[in-house]
């Protein structure tokens, strides 16, 4: 009797202790957390993970979150269905999640009210300090945590922009952390001002260069120029602190120089070409690019709603239309051209900026149901050339097959900040803005290559900006400089619908 007890006991042992080793034993297909830091190309797979989130592109197959002339109509210029359907829901909802997936929201152009990826910023340069300082040659380490903090102040620049006044964590909460979870917000300016300090660590410790398509320190000098002009915008124009503008818009500056200073980027492609070419990963328009490849399946449908083929919901608004200036460099109302005031279309493609052929089919279609101009931009000319054959696009350009890149990060837009932020900090006391600033910003731009296919339908390059003779919109916000609404009429035809 007392054996069989034994040997019941004996069992029950053995089965709680196999039980526990099972529970305890590591996972054969997931790193362990203390035992995946061991090396560089660690950290480099890790931070990969950021790249879908923060460098959209043109999204990956059907999922066009935060893609270009997709699901983005709440803004000034672009409408759907004739009409601006987000302008009445401008408060965000505040959803929460936990996840890393992208999620569009129709209610507002941010993110939601999630910090996974505040907390996966966080992991990454907790690690780093504590797993790795023997590990990591100084620079690698300098490089990474710059990286990890740039990621991080992305995100917070993201949440800012849509909420304000946000919890501010710069290190990892652990699901039992109570009040770590639910601490009240923190206020913008204390939020902004760790982005700021995350940014400027980033401009002095990411490589020049890291090879292929990965965040070097010029990549984060231009997302720092676009953060740090809104921020600073929003401080002048919003919260009239004019103290904190001027720190904002002399990063965005000083960030700006730093790549125009690198003489590694131009502006040297016809603008259609930017959005519709298989690779630009080497030209110097590009700051970032995103490649398509449709052997690793990586593909998009941004094309597909560009071709002519179907209809489209999106186009642009009269407002956006008139914003385009006169190849003399004037506004429509102001301009010396014969007709400067027939919006017929035929006659809008030779008389304006080339960013207009170069942005809408050259003829009016039923089938763009909000004006008739039906946005092309975002599609090569080649791919709409089955028109005038007949028949139908090619199968590249249909359903989710496009392999047509995204230029993420353009110089173009550098040099917008820039003269930008300049411009502002001239209205603060800061130094005027010369003739060589606009010509080597706006006038670089509009020195940009005009294609042949434009020019074959009357299109010339516009005339440079003169500061001496602005023109002198009628329709001018009269608080606002002439320069000022000159270089925003610029960024407007620059970035319409992206």
């Amino acid at each position: 009797m007392k054996l069989k007890i034994f040997i019941i006991l004996a069992g029950v042992v053995l089965l709680f202790t196999n039980c526990n080793d099972v529970l305890d034993r590591p996972s054969l297909t997931t790193a362990e957390d203390d035992a995946y830091w061991t090396n560089e190309d660690r950290v480099r797979l890790y931070a990969n993970a950021f790249y879908t989130n923060f460098f959209v592109g043109y999204g990956l197959k059907y999922t066009t979150t935060y893609a270009p002339n997709a699901n983005y109509t709440f803004n000034d210029d672009a409408v759907r269905m004739s009409t601006q359907t987000q302008f009445g829901r401008t408060v965000p909802t505040s959803k929460g999640s936990t996840s890393l997936d992208m999620m569009w929201q129709s209610e507002f152009t941010g993110p939601t009210w999630n910090f996974a990826w505040v907390r996966k910023a966080n992991v990454m340069i907790d690690r780093i300090t504590n797993l790795m300082p023997e590990i990591l040659t100084d620079e690698q380490y300098n490089h990474w945590t710059g990286v990890g903090r740039f990621f991080r102040a992305l995100e917070y620049a993201r949440l800012v922009n849509v909420f304000g006044d946000v919890p501010y964590y710069d290190t990892e909460v652990q699901n039992t952390d109570k009040d770590g979870l639910y601490k009240d917000r923190t206020p913008r300016n204390e939020v902004m001002d760790a982005v700021y300090n995350d940014f400027e660590y980033a401009l002095h410790n990411v490589r020049l260069n890291d090879g292929g398509q990965y965040v070097n320190r010029y990549v984060v000098a231009a997302m720092v120029s676009r953060w740090a002009l809104f921020e600073a915008s929003w401080q002048k124009y919003y919260y009239k602190n004019n103290e904190r503008a001027k720190k904002f818009f002399d990063q965005a500056v000083a960030a700006a120089e730093m790549v125009m200073n690198s003489g590694k980027y131009g502006i040297v492609e016809d603008f259609r070409k930017l959005f519709g070419s298989t690779d630009l990963t080497n030209s110097k328009d590009c700051i970032l690019y995103r490649k398509y490849d449709a052997a690793q399946n990586v593909t998009h449908s941004i094309a597909s709603t560009c071709n002519m083929n179907d209809p489209t919901d999106v186009g642009p608004n009269l407002d956006l239309i008139k914003a385009f200036i006169c190849t003399d460099g004037k506004d429509w109302q102001t301009s010396s051209l014969e007709n400067a005031d027939d919006f017929t279309l035929s006659n809008l493609i030779k008389t304006r900026d080339s960013r207009f052929e170069a942005s809408f089919y050259t003829k009016p279609t039923p089938r763009a149901k909000s004006s008739y101009l039906y946005v092309t931009k975002f599609i090569p000319r080649s791919g709409l050339s089955y028109i005038e054959s007949g028949g139908s696009p090619a199968a590249e350009f249909q359903s989710e097959k496009n392999v047509t890149g995204y230029p993420v990060l353009r110089y173009a837009e550098v040099l917008l900040n820039w003269i930008e932020a300049k411009a502002e900090l001239a209205t603060l006391g800061g130094a005027e803005v010369s003739q060589s600033d606009i010509d080597i910003s706006i006038n670089l731009i509009r020195k940009r290559p005009v294609a042949d296919e434009a020019k074959a339908l009357g299109v010339t390059m516009t005339a440079e900006m003169k500061l001496d003779a602005l023109p002198q919109d009628p329709h001018r916000d009269p608080t606002v400089p002439a320069l000022l609404w000159e270089i925003r009429r610029e960024r407007r035809m620059e970035f319409a619908f992206e």
